[in-house]
């Protein structure tokens, strides 16, 4: 570990770290003569940020500890070791404009030193004391989450909220939360069946993994919990067959992020609202992804595209949120209705030791703050509009490359034609070693959820190194 240390000491603060900075690597090998190594050279010549290679400083690291973890994850060779704002550096001072803020994650950039501050003070003052007692930050943070909800104009029933440490967490509560009101309308535990939908994602525990139809997912771990169906995003014909006497519990994702960015009909989440409310079963909005403004409104359900022409716009009985939540940050929440749900939820029905604790709260108590600017939440739809032109402008350059461009507000999706879909891996490193960090969504989507800092100067970068990194792939084609 000092080791480790010491490497990361080495580096410059990010906040001072200039753009473009030779590598080690590079200079390494400048005085190398074999073959192999003159064409890495001419490589690293044209590319601003070449992967490391396999006799790297960074390679080496990875070598020693790798063998130490669980191999759940496939992860090209960059080390990351630095960030701030939209930026990140890695072991060999490569730096990347973050197209992934951590998966949607760091809405307010990396390491955001108001943040930063918080952290220090709090974990000098206290970390944890467990839910066998009060803390200030908690509560605190519930009312906070409850009242800006309800003045937001979204979820008009909010009441209370069930925090926790993650987004799979929070899926998890919600589940559990609406099995218990099914089986309080039902004793006989009839009322116990879930509905979700197909290229939806809710997490990876077992019953957040239930509801998420993906054999990739699923398939190893069968069989899941009894009780769980699905049916197909946006269709609302099925619903009368779907949704029955027996459903306690309907989950949907206003905009679909891992499936690859499909957004939710008005019609179809209005649909769903009443025939949750024919059959009594918890509607459940899990906004993830989606929610704290990364679309332009505090929660992605009440953002104006998602009203319907007339009537009410869709509001859920549960809504759950986490990612932008901490920052980084581990913590979940889970916000239910007081009519239809707070009630049936007692004393012993749902705990946790970790949530709730006030270093994690106190965090995001300030980071919802900051997220419900409004000013923000309006550049917030500026920034969009920069980059769907920028997308537009690349799938008219490039027809046989891309077909549609989907998403609201920070969560963009760029679908590949099906002639490149199985390129994408290509485009996303072409981008890497050009200085971006981009991932995928669903079948052949890129995705973009960068910080809702970033500028309009970087979204103009990040155009030109996807332009770039298409450029190239291309090419090879």
């Amino acid at each position: 570990m000092s080791a480790l240390r010491a490497v990361s000491r080495s580096l410059p603060r990010a906040s001072k770290l200039a753009s473009s900075i030779q590598s080690p690597l590079q200079r390494r090998f400048a005085a190398t003569a074999t073959q192999d190594v003159k064409a890495q050279v001419q490589k690293e010549a044209a590319l601003p940020n070449p992967d490391p290679t396999s006799d790297s400083v960074t390679a080496s690291f990875i070598d020693e500890r790798a063998p130490f973890m669980v191999p759940t994850y496939v992860r090209p060779a960059p080390m990351m070791m630095k960030g701030q704002g939209c930026y990140l550096w890695d072991m060999e001072n490569r730096r990347y404009l973050d197209m992934t803020a951590g998966i949607a994650v760091t809405s307010l950039g990396h390491c955001d030193p108001e943040i930063s501050q918080i952290i220090a003070e709090q974990a000098e003052t206290l970390i944890h004391a467990s839910n066998l007692y009060h803390n200030p930050w908690t509560g605190a943070l519930s009312r906070l989450l409850i009242n800006r909800t309800r003045d937001s104009g979204a979820m008009r029933d909010a009441s209370q909220v069930f925090i926790s440490n993650s987004g799979t967490e929070a899926n998890e509560a919600a589940i559990k939360f609406a099995r218990k009101v099914g089986r309080s309308i039902d004793p006989s535990g009839a009322k116990h069946e879930f509905v979700s939908f197909h290229k939806s994602f809710h997490g990876r525990t077992m019953g957040a993994l239930s509801a998420t139809p993906n054999p990739k997912y699923q398939t190893p771990f069968s069989p899941m919990l009894p009780g769980f169906k699905y049916g197909n995003f946006n269709d609302i014909e099925q619903l009368q067959t779907l949704v029955t006497d027996n459903t306690c519990g309907v989950i949907v994702e206003p905009i679909q992020g891992e499936g690859g960015i499909n957004v939710a009909t008005p019609e179809f989440l209005v649909a769903l609202r009443k025939r949750c409310d024919e059959v009594g079963a918890v509607l459940i909005f899990d906004e993830i992804q989606s929610g704290l403004s990364r679309v332009g409104s505090l929660w992605a359900h009440a953002h104006p595209s998602l009203a319907p022409a007339s009537g009410e716009a869709a509001h859920p009985d549960i809504l759950t949120t986490a990612k932008a939540l901490g920052n980084g940050i581990p913590i979940g929440a889970t916000i239910v209705s007081g009519k239809t749900v707070a009630e049936h939820i007692k004393t012993g029905d749902h705990g946790t030791t970790f949530g709730g604790n006030p270093l994690a709260c106190r965090v995001a108590y300030h980071i919802v703050e900051r997220l419900n600017d409004p000013e923000l939440q309006r550049a917030v739809q500026e920034k969009s509009t920069l980059f769907i032109s920028g997308f537009q402008a690349l799938k008219e350059k490039y027809p046989e490359v891309f077909t549609e461009v989907r998403g609201l507000g920070l969560i963009l999706g760029l679908q590949l034609s099906p002639a490149f879909t199985a390129k994408i891996s290509d485009v996303i490193t072409a981008a890497r070693e050009r200085g971006m960090l981009i991932i995928s969504a669903g079948d052949g989507c890129l995705r973009f959820v960068p910080a809702l800092t970033i500028t309009a100067e970087q979204i103009q970068t990040s155009l030109n190194i996807l332009e770039q990194a298409v450029e190239s792939v291309v090419a090879k084609s």
